[in-house]
């Protein structure tokens, strides 16, 4: 199946407990104010890749540790079908790589989505497409509602535990600060930078202005119309 993506990231550190398997879907209609990638909202942008494809970045995270998958976007849900293909097709393998190897460690790696659907907007068809989630984090990006939750950027977004694995993952985040930093940088293939995370209010802000002092300057910003 094919699918639209922004880019992927191994290892990822800022959205979800470990290292972590990052997978970015590109197109989101809801557009929150003040969202720091506004680059994954138009459908057409981004990449074109197969399901297969990502599973096999993800077979090879497993291979390397992985602690788990976090699927962002834009908004996974756009793309429901492949969400769910994708789901499935990590669980399935995570739980053979788990009986190939023997119980590794005290939990198997977890299954992570970010939603900015609220609730109460996850139809009986979407709550299907998250069917192979351990977890997810629901609600709308609001800018003026900040938070140091654990990997969440507004007070209002809720981590959602889906499976015994994801209530014992992220049971103790429920209510906590993020447990280590809360962006990442890495370089982009094409000569850019990427940052991975939730910041806090004004990070960004701070980061331009320390770029600038050492005098690099950004061309281009995914936090700016």
């Amino acid at each position: 199946m094919e699918l639209r993506l922004d880019g992927t990231h191994y290892p990822l550190e800022t959205l979800g407990p470990g290292k972590r398997l990052g997978v970015w879907f590109q197109g989101c209609s809801l557009a929150c104010a003040g969202c720091m990638s506004r680059h994954t909202w138009d459908p057409e942008a981004g990449t074109p890749a197969t399901v297969s494809a990502v599973l096999a970045l993800w077979r090879r995270a497993l291979a390397e540790g992985a602690d788990g998958l976090t699927v962002s976007g834009g908004e996974p849900l756009q793309q429901a079908p492949a969400l769910m293909e994708l789901l499935a097709g990590a669980a399935r393998l995570r739980d053979g790589a788990r009986r190939h190897e023997g119980s590794a460690g005290p939990h198997p790696a977890d299954l992570l989505v970010y939603t900015g659907h609220e609730p109460g907007e996850l139809t009986p068809e979407r709550w299907t497409a998250l069917g192979g989630a351990d977890a997810v984090i629901t609600g709308r990006f609001r800018v003026a509602e900040p938070t140091r939750l654990a990997w969440r950027g507004s007070a209002n977004q809720r981590i959602v535990p889906l499976t015994p694995l994801g209530a014992a993952r992220y049971a103790p985040y429920l209510d906590r600060e993020s447990p280590g930093p809360r962006l990442q940088t890495a370089p982009a293939e094409d000569g850019g930078l990427r940052l991975y995370g939730v910041p806090l209010r004004g990070e960004l802000t701070a980061l331009e202005r320390w770029l600038k002092q050492s005098g690099v300057a950004l061309t281009e910003r995914s936090w700016r119309p």
